[in-house]
């Protein structure tokens, strides 16, 4: 699967991104989704832009939106919509109630507008990543509405915004695939006294929260359907130092166990939602995460893509630099994007890879509320 970065945040500055408009995805759509055709990538990661659609309270206009699904339909690639990429209207207080409803009134008209334009099969991400926005902008100050200090109080709102907008969305189209997805860690010690290894084993588990609050013992009903995993190279680090724990060293925990954990925690199927690494590495790293998803595969975790994100370069979040992390690179006039070679023939191989694996699999994944086959037609 591919990712087309669509973050829309303010920055701390107040700097409104928009990286569906900074790729030129929203003019060239139609080329992006179906070159991952011809690559027999079937399923995409694409975002909705909700500062553009709902400009003024509760009037939606979804022009903004109109190539993107224009092109889904004509090219037949399935999408996972995120609804919230982290930016929302200007007007809105993210920790007042008013957020809540307006969210799950701009999800309903999403929803309504998705399921005309595309049919009853809908796949969405409703608020990607709680726990890693409501750190970003609550406690490091870092997105808007940057404060610190407040993370706990606004990962709680996300996750009762999520269960009331999950319900509407399934109200109006239920056959939606929902998934939330949150990073996937690892978190040691600085040093082996007691109480540095108790304090990291609390951060790491601060992992689970949000999901635990979704789906696990203490949740009444099932809002997840898939859960995604977003994995990068800097995902496991010393704790409090941030120091990051480079693959290869004693410490680094393979993949393929920190998915065993997931499964065994929610027994729910898992999707590598966003994976990635910037130049030269790219091949190698989506190399590693291929070979660490075929080993839980192995070991029974029911896994429903793998997601190279960004599958496009874009423009850095902080300055503008030119982020070559994607497959293609910037668009030319025409829609065409240069392929960085060494990770296009990786994706080929690995694509070949995992339908024999699939073939040799199917019909002996745990059951779930969803098929065995993989979200989408990836």
């Amino acid at each position: 699967m591919g990712g087309f970065e669509c973050s829309t945040h303010r920055d701390h500055r107040g700097r409104r991104l928009d990286l569906v408009r900074s790729t030129r995805h929203d003019e060239f759509a139609d080329c992006d989704y179906q070159r991952m055709i011809d690559y027999g990538m079937l399923t995409a990661r694409d975002g909705v832009r909700w500062h553009l659609i709902e400009k003024h309270p509760y009037r939606y206009e979804f022009s903004s939106l109109e190539r993107q699904v224009a092109a889904a339909k004509e090219t037949g690639l399935e999408i996972i919509w995120d609804y919230f990429h982290y930016g929302y209207p200007d007007d809105i207080d993210i920790f007042s109630d008013q957020f809540s409803e307006r969210f799950c009134e701009f999800a309903a008209a999403v929803t309504n507008f998705l399921s005309a334009s595309l049919g009853n099969r809908l796949h969405v991400c409703p608020i990607n990543e709680i726990s890693f926005f409501s750190w970003i902008a609550a406690d490091r100050g870092l997105f808007h509405p940057a404060v610190r200090r407040r993370s706990r109080e606004l990962k709680q709102r996300l996750i009762a915004t999520s269960v009331a907008a999950v319900r509407r969305i399934r109200e109006l189209n239920p056959n939606t695939t929902v998934m939330f997805t949150e990073p996937a860690i690892h978190v040691v010690a600085k040093d082996d006294s007691g109480q540095a290894r108790r304090s990291a084993e609390a951060y790491r588990q601060a992992q689970f929260e949000a999901l635990d609050a979704l789906e696990g013992p203490a949740s009444d009903e099932s809002i997840n359907d898939v859960i995604g995993l977003n994995y990068y190279f800097h995902n496991q680090w010393r704790h409090p130092s941030r120091r990051k724990i480079a693959r290869g060293h004693r410490l680094y925990r393979p993949l393929n166990e920190i998915l065993n954990e997931f499964y065994d925690r929610y027994k729910l199927p898992l999707m590598i939602a966003e994976t990635g690494i910037e130049d030269d590495e790219r091949a190698d790293w989506f190399r590693y995460v291929c070979d660490e998803v075929a080993i839980a595969i192995d070991n029974g975790v029911p896994m429903r893509g793998i997601c190279l994100y960004p599958i496009a370069n874009h423009p850095g979040w902080a300055d503008d630099r030119h982020c070559h992390n994607g497959l293609w690179d910037y668009a030319d006039d025409l829609g065409q994007r240069e392929a960085h070679t060494p990770l296009s023939e990786e994706i080929v191989r690995q694509i070949e890879r995992f339908d024999k694996i699939l073939k040799d699999q199917k019909g002996k994944l745990p059951g779930s509320r969803i098929s065995a086959q993989t979200v989408g037609g990836g």
